[in-house]
């Protein structure tokens, strides 16, 4: 049996974070469950390095784009090595094998009559890299804004290829009405099928005002349109076109794992897209929800873009992993609370979890010299422990199935609960009281057989975890499903393993008193009347602009500050704004600023800009006014 599982490609415009760890935990659990249910399964990640916003972000950083990617690239990959992920392979959009299955993809769309030249305007997103109908952009203070990111649109207007993206509509509703498990979960479903009922637009797919792209086949002034490159990664990722044996071994794909946010692309575009050369859809994809980090997304500027290596520092890399699925449902928004997270290891792991294997084998190593005891004859409640769990089992691998992780996590806890319950209602330690060895021997061999039950279950989620408890209680084979299939399988005289707790609880009233300290600090970070005073805000007029030799970035002014004479200062905005088009303006600048070099030139001062996304525009002043007065 094989199983494709898939993580979007991420964007390397910024560092890895939280978010995007998200998606590459879960494909990993349902990679690793696949895996243990006797699955062959290939499991694809990687890092999507086309595009405009990639050759924006490389300028800005200074560097080559090819170079700008390497570095991000390599960061991913290092990621999700400490994070323990197991993909089989790591794509990257610049690897010459993905750009040339993209050429021969886009050249087949072409021979079969479904790209065409035309004409495009309309409205663009840089940040998104998506293109947005008349109707579909917002305004906000009279500026055309993305529906998405909220960050302003370009208008466009340009020669592009198109894709016949709207004579695949009526194939597609067919795709939706046929299998209503296609797109997941449904309310994701239902914002798909209203997009197609509306009908569909042609897609232009190729960009000619930036180069950082792969050519169009015969038309190298054409760049492909960085989503249509990006999705090819699925199909070219094992082997489409040169290794068909193996590209039909895989494909279609078992799931597409996406953020909410990509829907749109991947379950009306790409099986359009596919369908065009010829191939199968996707059999799922599964868009799951936003998250969002104490109640807020997930941002550099508000500096909560945090890197899951400091929670697995400091709390284990099973304990997010077990935390991301219990506490945020699978397909819907979610908010990573490290208080939450602390609550959950407390009582969910240390306590339900934990505590049942520390006194249970503290219990065998006391009274069976450490060794697992051999059952006796099953009495009623026996039973009904083995009851309980046949029904846990059926269950758990359903919601496995259905990729509803969550649910299914609760249901283990669920049984947990129960082999707690069986082990307070058989009274071990009474038994031991008493010398009823045989009947200790049962309950003790149950808690431990149900503990491997436990630990087999919550092996794709906690698989550092589950080995530790295989070790303690005596099971020393490679795990497979038979062994959750009976009850029986640990052999008595096995070694077991008593020792510090499985896991360590945290003192939350210190944790709350380091949250309120933080919380503190970040309040100190606000400012007073007097604080501000200290600043010397000047209107400044520009008497001469100029870029500075071999900066992609930097112009040089000289500015008239009236009664505090002429100063020099170097500015960042050399992207934003041309030389001779600064002259005259009258701007405002912190003319008490410590003098700073920038490539060798000394800047006196600072200008005052605002900058949202990627637009610029200095503060400027309205009207007429003499240089070097005071703002305040």
């Amino acid at each position: 049996m094989k199983f494709y599982i898939t993580t979007p490609i991420y964007y390397v415009n910024s560092e890895p974070h939280i978010g995007s760890a998200y998606t590459t935990i879960i494909a990993d659990i349902i990679a690793r469950y696949k895996r243990f249910m006797g699955y062959e399964v290939f499991f694809l990640t990687g890092t999507d390095e086309h595009g405009q916003k990639i050759l924006q972000a490389a300028r800005e950083a200074g560097k080559d784009p090819q170079e700008f990617c390497d570095e991000l690239a390599e960061k991913f990959k290092k990621l999700w090595k400490d994070l323990k992920i197991t993909n089989d392979y790591f794509i990257r959009t610049t690897d010459d094998s993905h750009m040339k299955t993209v050429q021969y993809f886009v050249k087949k769309m072409v021979e079969n009559g479904d790209i065409y030249k035309g004409r495009y305007e309309g409205w663009y997103c840089v940040p998104c890299e998506t293109f947005w109908k008349e109707s579909e952009v917002e305004t906000r203070d009279g500026e055309k804004i993305c529906p998405q990111c909220k960050r302003p649109v370009k208008w466009v207007s340009e020669e592009n290829y198109f894709f016949k993206l709207s004579k695949y509509r009526d194939v597609l509703l067919d795709i939706f009405d046929n299998d209503p498990e296609f797109v997941e979960p449904d309310f994701r479903r239902n914002e798909m099928l209203k997009i197609l009922e509306g009908g569909l637009e042609d897609l232009s797919i190729t960009r000619t005002t930036f180069k950082w792209g792969v050519p169009m086949p015969g038309d190298p002034d054409h760049v492909i349109y960085v989503w249509v490159d990006a999705l090819i990664n699925y199909v070219s990722a094992i082997g489409y076109p040169d290794d068909m044996e193996r590209f039909e071994e895989f494909w279609p794909a078992d799931v597409h794992l996406i953020g909410k946010e990509i829907n749109r692309f991947h379950s009306i575009i790409w099986p359009a897209m596919l369908l065009s050369v010829g191939l199968e859809p996707p059999k799922k994809i599964f868009a799951h929800g936003w998250l969002t980090v104490n109640g807020q997304k997930i941002s550099k500027s508000l500096g909560n873009a945090i890197d899951p290596r400091a929670f697995v520092e400091r709390y284990g890399n099973d304990v997010i992993r077990y935390y991301l699925v219990r506490d945020i449902v699978f397909g819907k928004d979610g908010d990573f609370s490290e208080e939450n997270l602390v609550k959950r290891l407390n009582a969910d792991l240390a306590n339900d979890y934990g505590n049942l294997l520390h006194r249970t084998t503290a219990m065998v190593k006391k009274h069976f010299d450490s060794k697992v005891p051999k059952p006796g004859t099953l009495q009623s409640i026996d039973n009904w422990l083995l009851e309980r769990y046949d029904e846990t089992l059926e269950t758990f691998i359903s919601l496995m199935d259905s990729y509803k992780l969550t649910e299914a996590l609760e249901k283990v806890w669920a049984f947990i609960a129960d082999v707690n319950k069986y082990f307070d209602g058989t009274k071990p330690w009474v038994l031991a009281k008493e010398g009823n060895m045989e009947r200790l021997g049962t309950v003790l061999y149950n808690t431990l057989e149900a503990l491997l039950k436990v630990s087999l279950m919550t092996l794709p989620i906690m698989p550092d975890t589950s080995r530790e408890v295989f070790k303690r209680i005596g099971f020393h084979e490679s795990e497979n499903k038979e062994h959750l299939e009976k009850w029986g399988v640990l052999k008595s005289s096995s070694p077991v393993s008593h020792g510090k707790p499985l896991f360590e609880k945290i003192d939350l009233e210190k944790f709350e008193r380091v949250v309120r300290t933080v919380s503190v600090e970040k309040e100190t970070n606000m400012i007073t009347i007097e604080d501000f005073s200290k600043v010397d805000l000047r209107v400044a007029k520009i008497l001469v602009a100029e870029r500075i030799p071999k900066s992609k970035k930097l112009v040089r002014l000289e500015i008239d500050l009236g009664d505090l004479g002429k100063r020099q200062i170097v500015a960042g905005i050399a992207e934003f704004y041309k030389p001779e088009d600064l002259i005259g303006k009258l701007i405002v600048v912190v003319a008490n600023l410590k003098p700073a070099k920038l490539m060798g030139y000394e800047s006196q001062g600072m200008l005052l800009a605002a900058q949202y996304g990627d637009d610029l525009k200095l503060i400027t002043i309205d009207g007429d006014i003499t240089p070097g007065a005071k703002v305040s």
